[in-house]
């Protein structure tokens, strides 16, 4: 699907603004994978994370799962993403068995609450541990925030979640504190400048997010000024990427990297599409604004359309 000209030249325009923006500098290559800081962290994480969603679907055997998390340490990734909520435990309980045998000495590891309130939140927290196997969660992050109800962002900052944060950075617990969401930019910086010192933020990244309510274009330049590590998720906009037959699965999660992220988490729910994201990784090239353009271009007559990002409305059950 061609777009003329006035349209070709607004894509430039957005490519253009997202250039403008500071991508981390590549701070180390690990087995051909680039690392980037992790904002206020220090922390350096690879590009390519693993999604703790995909991870614990049924359809995905135990010893296949296991054996794409460990090999993706082996061969370089370690940034580990998952959730209380996922797969109702599955997805972290595998995960803690895949970091046996030294493995969790080797990742950045992550998981998630969706409670707001304190009592729930320490639950929550303390069953994570115990799935995980583990004494220590690196980051910590306030789940879905803004899916459930516009208030959502009061409840973040005013029924316990962040005290129960907070005092497990004293105990040792956590380490550092995000949060994440996919429905509105808008919240997102709401939250950001909420006054709470987040260290990272999470949000869809990908090519079809910059034609509207662009978390892209609204949120990681306010996330850049607070010094917040941008994690990318969604690079296939839940599917919606490959429903439009306009870009493949590979310069999908190439267009997402190339953006002022610090790592994109991708969910690999089989082994062939683990080995087919490392070797977009590792043959990562920062696209070009030209690229980009081209790619907005290819993008934006499904865009503009809601159907292809699903998960910008409250109530979806996207996680």
């Amino acid at each position: 699907m061609q777009v003329g000209r006035r349209e070709f030249l607004r894509c430039a325009a957005l490519a253009a603004a997202t250039a403008a923006l500071p991508v981390p500098a590549t701070a180390k290559i690990v087995n051909g994978i680039p690392y980037r800081g992790l904002g206020r962290t220090h922390e350096d994480v690879s590009l390519l994370g693993v999604g703790g969603s995909h991870i614990g679907n049924k359809e995905l055997s135990d010893g296949e799962a296991i054996k794409i998390m460990r090999t993706a340490v082996d061969e370089g990734i370690n940034f580990f993403d998952n959730a209380w909520e996922y797969n109702g435990g599955r997805s972290e309980e595998r995960m803690g068995r895949a970091l046996q045998d030294g493995y969790r000495e080797k990742v950045f590891l992550m998981t998630k609450v969706i409670a707001r309130d304190a009592e729930n939140a320490r639950k929550q927290l303390e069953a994570s541990l115990r799935r995980l196997s583990v004494d220590h969660i690196d980051l910590w992050q306030v789940h879905s925030v803004g899916t459930f109800e516009p208030g959502d962002k009061d409840k973040v900052y005013s029924k316990g979640v962040l005290d129960v944060a907070m005092k497990a950075k004293d105990e040792g617990k956590v380490r550092y504190v995000g949060f994440s969401g996919h429905v509105s930019p808008e919240i997102h910086v709401a939250v950001i400048e909420g006054g709470f010192e987040w260290d990272t933020v999470q949000m869809p990244v990908n090519c079809l997010d910059p034609h509207r309510a662009s978390f892209v274009k609204t949120v990681i330049p306010v996330a850049q000024q607070y010094n917040l590590g941008v994690i990318g998720m969604k690079s296939l906009a839940g599917g919606g990427v490959l429903k439009t037959g306009a870009v493949n699965a590979q310069e999908a999660l190439l267009y997402a990297m190339s953006m002022p992220v610090s790592v994109v988490v991708s969910g690999m729910n089989s082994y062939a599409k683990f080995e087919q994201n490392l070797a977009v990784a590792r043959s990562f090239r920062q696209l070009d604004a030209s690229e980009v353009t081209a790619l907005l271009a290819r993008t934006k007559p499904f865009g503009e359309k809601p159907q292809y990002e699903s998960y910008k409305q409250k109530g979806s059950s996207h996680r």
